[in-house]
């Protein structure tokens, strides 16, 4: 398939995206299952609000909206496409040292890590939010208004999600409140698509600095809470053969019956294996190869999404994708008539593991607490968020949005309004105090 014909398939698709969160964050059965919180968290809660050092972090909060809004044009109109976040990095980094981190640097992969240190640090308290968007280099990334509504591919998803975090910092600097944990302030790189996590993965890489709870922050609104990690495994298969003319060379092995063949047996099988259990899906998302209409193609190629909050159904559905290509291979190389054999590739292109944290410990239970407090709906959903990668390796971890509306995510017609989004800052200020405890 040519450059403009997969552009073609693709664009209409960015056009339809409708929701700031991914679609796999709708409300499962579990989601809709009732949670009780304990009150022992919302009096926790309560009490930390009406601490006056809190409350004046609040008021700056207001205070700060004008500047947070001018933050939010300066970093969504820095374009940060898929791997090339670079540029973003560096004006974000430059952003937390001048509110006052304590230290600030750019790792190896360009995410960008401020230290704000605890009176006793002997715990490390992470809130982050993802520095790149899904949108390739030369999208216009301007910000255009209409009345309240601010339009940009971005604007949500989610560099909001960046100044919320930003505005935290400020609040705490400038309301003086000093936490017992070491609090460290992150923009990542890489969790969009076949960004994989990586800035997160390498974040919390073997051997790195322990983290005791994870804060994402992601999304809009003030009621959803991701608790569960939703594992994803993607691949680009490639069937190859010698290609070539229809007539001439007619016999050689053909890598579009090997596709077709691994597509209908992978897809026929994957359907018996996910209608029970675990809600597991699989996608053969893309297709490829081929140069003209009387030529034997060369290659022939497809990307492959399979998702579970179950690391068992994920594997399951993984094997017989596997098995399928192999069944594929085998076959169209037994049909042919002269020449070499087919040969396939199957390379891993995205690895997110599952995982999930019980709505009972405490991280999760004081995010329901504060969304309470501020009168909304705690709403706890699965996910595949930057959370994921901590939710795998048994950190305390979750997803939270950064406050106002939105939607149309990954979509050139992206928008947010601020509406009441100081109630965001207010909630990640909560959870992060709740978790990281105040020394003052």
């Amino acid at each position: 398939m040519n450059q403009l014909v997969k552009v073609a398939f693709v664009a209409p698709l960015l056009l339809t995206a409708t929701r700031l969160f991914a679609q796999e964050e709708e409300a499962d059965e579990e989601s809709k299952k009732v949670v009780p919180i304990d009150k022992r968290y919302e009096t926790e809660i309560s009490t930390l609000a009406q601490k006056p050092a809190v409350q004046s972090a609040f008021k700056i909060f207001n205070d700060l909206e004008p500047q947070t809004k001018q933050d939010l044009y300066t970093l969504t109109e820095i374009a940060s496409p898929p791997f090339k976040e670079a540029e973003r990095s560096k004006k974000y980094a430059a952003m937390m040292k001048e509110a006052g981190a304590d230290s600030v640097w750019i790792d190896e992969v360009n995410n960008v890590i401020a230290k704000r240190k605890g009176k006793s640090g002997k715990k490390t308290v992470v809130v982050e939010a993802h520095l790149d968007t899904v949108f390739p280099a030369g999208t216009d990334v301007k910000i255009k208004t209409k009345g309240d509504t601010l339009y940009a591919p971005g604007v949500g998803d989610d560099t909001r999600g960046l100044t919320a975090v930003l505005a935290v910092l400020k609040g705490l600097e400038k309301a003086k409140i000093e936490t017992e944990a070491d609090v460290l302030f992150v923009g990542a790189v890489g969790e969009e698509g076949l960004g994989d996590l990586r800035g997160v993965k390498h974040l919390l890489r073997d051997g790195s600095p322990k983290v005791d709870s994870y804060i994402a922050v992601d999304g809009h609104g003030i009621e959803t809470i991701t608790h569960r990690g939703l594992g994803s495994h993607r691949y680009r298969i490639t069937f190859k053969g010698p290609g070539g003319h229809s007539y001439g060379a007619f016999g050689i092995v053909n890598p579009h019956g090997a596709l077709g063949k691994a597509i209908n047996y992978f897809t026929t099988d994957a359907d018996k294996f996910t209608r029970e259990g675990v809600k597991t899906t699989y996608s053969v998302s893309v297709i490829g190869g081929g140069t003209s209409i009387n030529a034997i193609p060369y290659e022939s190629w497809m990307e492959v999404d399979m998702r579970s909050e179950s690391k068992e159904k994920l594997a399951g559905v993984d094997k017989l994708l596997q098995a399928a290509v192999q069944r594929a291979l085998k076959e169209e190389n037994a049909m042919k008539r002269s020449g070499p054999d087919l040969t396939v590739e199957v390379k891993l292109v995205g690895d997110r593991p599952s995982g999930r944290i019980e709505p009972t410990i405490p991280l999760v239970q004081r995010a329901m607490a504060v969304s309470k407090y501020l009168q909304g709906e705690p709403k706890l959903r699965v996910g595949s968020t930057n959370a994921n990668i901590p939710i795998a390796k048994g950190i305390p971890a979750v997803t939270i949005g950064s406050g106002g509306t939105g939607g149309n995510a990954h979509s050139l017609r992206e928008w947010w309004i601020n509406d009441k989004g100081v109630l965001g800052l207010q909630r990640i200020l909560l959870v992060l105090l709740s978790e990281a405890g105040t020394a003052n």
